[in-house]
């Protein structure tokens, strides 16, 4: 599955308004080695958030598959 900008959006987030900010996103991209301007484009393989073994990610892609 393609995680996409959209889902990174909508995702449901405790104690706060849905979705991901910008800042903390692009921290975690760089961090990882992941290519932010192409995820915003294009969307990533849902194996490159898994394979960070971050709680955030793995929640971006439980909610990208409908499982949150």
């Amino acid at each position: 599955m393609i995680i996409t900008l959209v889902h990174l959006k909508s995702v449901p987030v405790p104690n706060s308004r849905p979705g991901y900010c910008n800042r903390v996103t692009r921290q975690f991209f760089k961090q990882h080695g992941l290519d932010w301007n192409d995820f915003r484009k294009h969307g990533l393989p849902e194996e490159a958030f898994l394979q960070t073994g971050d709680a955030m990610a793995l929640r971006l892609v439980q909610h990208a598959r409908g499982e949150l």
